[in-house]
């Protein structure tokens, strides 16, 4: 028989192992739901876009490591939409098989972006750092080797999942290292104009003529739209880039609106791939 639990609308994807810095932000974010691990970010968009669950849980950028790579490029093909944004505070744990002594350990296994954030516990312990492709798969396979020499840079949720002893808490090196995730459906939900802060994320690809982006870029100066990322990226033939932009706003508002047309008119191909909440976290880190 089915567990409700099981069905689709109950489930939320996310790409790495049980335990992931991802599983946390889904059980975070959406408490009554469960969280499903995904090999690869390919993995966790197939699993909305076939409809096997509701949402997905996907990292955009961290404010250590940057932005994560390929999410700019899976996310204008996959058809799917965003609908809301979560910020996670990121916290590493050292793990180790239950017993293990920290001198003994001469590996540490984790995913780049976790070993580039604590470098300096790695360099203090003079260990080799290993890269996996995730955070708690690295605890996972240090609990199916057995070996006391090798440990892992995890959360604490992998040290429940996988019964590994946290040798270290909260060792890395930026006190705000926090990722932000957006969360994916196959249905755009867009809330109505003056509902409150607003983010609306787009891409575009800016026509290959002189001073092209600089002129796309004027409507959002001269309507006073606050535009809080762009980001380029380099397109097929390395010709013109395209870009991922997010700015404040709906596109029903006038000046958004104004703005929008004005980049029309400089760009190949404007496309929406969300209207969502902005997270109150974008206030509270302002103010911190």
């Amino acid at each position: 028989m089915t567990s409700p639990d099981d069905l689709p609308d109950n489930l939320i994807a996310f790409q790495g192992a049980p335990g992931a810095n991802s599983d946390i932000a889904c059980r975070t974010a959406y408490p009554d739901m469960t969280s499903v691990p995904c090999n690869t970010f390919n993995d966790a968009f197939a699993a909305v876009q076939n409809g096997d669950v509701k949402l997905a849980m996907i990292p955009i950028d961290n404010t250590v490591a940057g932005r994560v790579a390929d999410i700019h490029h899976l996310l204008p093909e996959s058809g799917l939409h965003i609908i809301g944004e979560h910020f996670e505070r990121i916290n590493h744990q050292l793990l180790a098989l239950p017993g293990t002594d920290i001198s003994e350990i001469k590996e540490v296994h984790s995913h780049v972006h976790a070993l580039n954030q604590c470098r300096g516990l790695i360099r203090e312990l003079g260990v080799k750092a290993v890269v996996h492709a995730d955070t708690a798969g690295a605890a996972s396979d240090v609990a199916k080797w057995g070996d006391k020499t090798k440990a892992s840079i995890s959360s604490r949720l992998a040290a429940e999942v996988y019964g590994l002893e946290i040798l270290r808490s909260d060792i890395e090196d930026a006190e705000h290292n926090t990722t932000r995730f957006v969360i994916l459906s196959r249905e755009a939900s867009w809330p109505a104009p003056g509902a409150g802060d607003l983010i609306t994320s787009f891409v575009f690809r800016v026509r290959n003529i002189p001073a092209a982006l600089y002129k796309a870029m004027g409507g959002f100066a001269t309507n006073g739209v606050n535009m809080t990322k762009l980001e380029s990226y380099v397109g097929e033939g390395f010709v013109v880039a395209q870009f991922y932009a997010e700015v404040e706003g709906h596109p029903e508002d006038t000046s958004l609106k104004l703005a929008l047309e004005e980049l029309n008119f400089f760009s190949d191909e404007v496309k929406i791939l969300g209207v969502y909440p902005a997270n109150p976290y974008r206030k509270t880190a302002v103010t911190e």
